[in-house]
């Protein structure tokens, strides 16, 4: 009994002895890729703009080439290191196999949860710290924050038009992605008509942005107008309307561009999701009489209601962070206000870190739960 009760300690600090043994030599081993690949990046961009000073193109493609040689770098030196440290060789190659698969993986996941612990995991923290501060973050005010945040009208507008987005945007782009990817692949030329759908997901939401403000350009009566809702409305015998000024329904007409750059992803992951679905429930159908439309409403789309919930919720997401389309186009005026962009006016414009601080929370606390549900549904559909 005296044996036992003794060894018990000693083996639990050899095994913690290890574990700190084998967690220092992970973080020295990626620290030390890190670092090399980073100076040779580095090196490589600073001789690149020596040579080529005035050519602004190459060094952004220089930019992203060395990125993606400096994260191969990484694992490859990386590995080549924990390979010298522990051979799979000579006497202790069990041991030291043993020892390297364990520090392994860590060597891959190590700079992803570094680089999310700085731009997540402390943002949130320094945000939870900033909304019990004054307008610069050094002056404690407990809760004025919170309570200025219930009384403020500007964001009952911004809550009463994300809720209006959330109610449209990701029915209308689950909707029409369904419906492009049951069509799609019914016809012969259904993947030129998939690359289309699917083009303006290569487009940045500014740039989406810019192309629909011509769309809804608004000129004086009388004059040529060279936006292209006005110019139809114009040819049929209508007025020209400033479209995006108009309170309440420029709420939609901003809905349609994330709606049209959104549809395309809808649309391939649920035409992956309809292909996967197994031809003898198809077959059977059919040989029962079931018509085409009867075959896809209960059919097919109970059998993907899983992946259509995961694109809902991913666009949900989505849309409860949407800034950029609204900067661009309205800039949050005639109510067209919405969280984020409510945020960004109070950080930069107003330029109170409490306040704005106190909004993200907001922004965080709707998106953490949807994300939750999000990838417990992806996992289910893993399985």
């Amino acid at each position: 009994m005296a044996v036992s009760t003794t060894a018990g300690p000693s083996a639990a600090a050899s095994d913690l002895g290890s574990l700190l043994t084998t967690a220092l030599l992970t973080l020295f081993i990626m620290a030390a890729g890190i670092i090399v690949s980073v100076v040779f990046a580095v090196g490589a961009y600073a001789l690149i703009s020596l040579i080529l000073p005035a050519y602004k193109l190459i060094g952004a493609v220089a930019v992203m080439v060395l990125g993606v040689a400096a994260c191969f770098g990484y694992f490859w030196g990386s590995n080549r290191l924990l390979d010298t440290i522990y051979p799979a060789s000579g006497a202790n190659i069990g041991a030291n196999v043993t020892k390297a698969n364990a520090i392994r993986p860590w060597l891959f996941l190590g700079p992803a949860i570094v680089i999310l612990s700085i731009y997540l995991v402390y943002p949130v923290f320094n945000s939870i710290w900033l909304s019990f501060h004054g307008p610069t973050g050094q002056g404690w005010v407990g809760t004025s924050n919170y309570e200025w945040l219930a009384r403020d009208g500007g964001f009952r507008e911004s809550m009463r038009n994300n809720l209006l987005w959330l109610i449209v945007v990701p029915a209308a782009a689950t909707f029409f992605g369904l419906i492009a990817a049951a069509l799609t692949d019914r016809i012969s030329w259904g993947n030129i008509a998939k690359s289309l759908i699917f083009m303006p997901m290569a487009i940045s939401f500014i740039g989406a942005s810019v192309i629909w403000k011509f769309i809804y350009d608004y000129r004086a009566e009388g004059t040529d107008q060279i936006g292209a809702l006005n110019a139809i409305v114009t040819t049929f015998g209508g007025a020209p309307q400033a479209w995006i000024t108009v309170p309440f329904w420029n709420n939609f007409f901003l809905m349609v561009v994330l709606i049209w750059i959104q549809t395309g992803f809808a649309m391939v992951i649920l035409s992956a999701a309809l292909r996967g679905i197994p031809e003898e429930t198809i077959e059977a159908a059919i040989i029962d009489g079931a018509s085409p439309f009867q075959i896809f409403y209960k059919i097919k789309v109970p059998q993907i209601w899983g992946t259509i919930a995961v694109v809902w919720t991913t666009i949900t997401i989505l849309v409860l962070k949407v800034f950029d389309i609204v900067l661009a186009m309205t800039n949050g005026q005639w109510g067209s206000q919405v969280l984020a962009n409510y945020m960004f006016d109070w950080m930069f414009r107003g330029l109170d870190f409490g306040r704005s601080s106190t909004i993200a929370l907001v922004i965080m606390v709707l998106v953490v739960p949807i994300m939750i549900w999000n990838i417990r549904e992806a996992r289910k559909d893993m399985r």
